[in-house]
């Protein structure tokens, strides 16, 4: 069985244990610019199964220092979540804070750099990685430099094999496809990246003890449900909106329920394609036509 790296126990396990460092490190540099890269890395919250049975959910992000002392929490969350931003943020404040104790100066702090790779679209943002700072409205000039947040948007990378660009284009199609992929069979479109060939190799050869498997398969379970609960609510909410046209009972109310029904599945479209659901399948949950939905 080769691991799915989205599903964030395998993330963790993947990028956050000792022996793979090199992975972490890789990815990491691919995210930054140039002027940023990591030379090393220290792992704060390594995997192993005893810390992930003490820990539990808190086990899922990954913490690091580099050798300029910078702090680094590294997140997959495959589930979309209301108030994910203020997540983010409430994320890379603890770990800014973390950094000194009661009593000793602020001068202490280093910049601490969050990366979220989200399997669901989040931002109203043609692009699938940004990176957000702190800068002055009027001049546009940075400030306040030890903030920085990335955000890698899995849904909206379309770029296909033949027209890769970036270490992290090369990064995120192993996210995306990694079960496609073979031991010693590396595409040579991603053999720029060597710890790409490595990672490949790692899934393909990844031991799991009994827990830890349970772990993964009640992981990978648990993110269906959350799946098929969208769907759930997003068709019962189309019910419900023809419902109250029908409830009017007059010919009028009836056309007004009919068009409020509509505009309701119309409205659910537009949600589901920014979720990444294909065309087919916003067809056949709504039952709208292929013409009422926009390419």
């Amino acid at each position: 069985m080769t691991l799915n790296p989205r599903v964030d126990f395998a993330f963790k396990k993947l990028f956050g244990s000792e022996e793979n460092k090199s992975l972490l490190k890789a990815f990491v540099n691919a995210v930054l610019p140039a002027e940023d890269q990591v030379a090393s890395l220290e792992l704060k919250n390594p995997y192993t199964l005893k810390r992930f049975q003490r820990e539990k959910v808190s086990i899922f992000d990954i913490k690091a220092i580099d050798q300029r002392g910078r702090r680094f929490n590294i997140e997959m969350q495959i589930t979309d979540q209301l108030d994910y931003e203020k997540r983010a943020l409430h994320c890379w404040s603890n770990l800014y804070a973390e950094q000194i104790n009661q009593g000793a100066g602020y001068n202490r702090l280093e910049k601490t750099i969050g990366i979220h790779i989200l399997n669901f679209n989040l931002l109203d943002e043609p692009d699938y990685h940004n990176v957000y700072k702190v800068l002055n409205m009027n001049s546009k000039k940075p400030a306040f430099e030890d903030l920085q947040l990335h955000t890698i948007e899995l849904k909206k990378f379309n770029q296909d094999m033949d027209h890769l660009t970036t270490a992290l284009d090369r990064w995120v199609v192993f996210l995306q496809r990694a079960g496609e992929f073979k031991k010693g069979k590396v595409p040579k479109q991603l053999k720029a990246e060597p710890e790409i060939g490595h990672a490949i190799q790692v899934l393909n050869t990844l031991y799991l003890s009994d827990e830890e498997r349970e772990i993964y398969e009640n992981r990978q379970l648990w993110l269906l449900d959350e799946e098929e609960a969208l769907r759930t609510a997003e068709i019962r909410g189309i019910m419900k909106g023809e419902a109250r046209g029908y409830e009017k009972g007059s010919v009028v109310g009836l056309e007004q329920g009919r068009s409020e029904g509509y505009e309701d599945k119309l409205e659910i479209a537009k949600k589901l394609r920014a979720k990444g659901f294909s065309r087919d399948d916003i067809i056949e949950i709504t039952g709208l036509s292929g013409n009422s939905i926009a390419t």
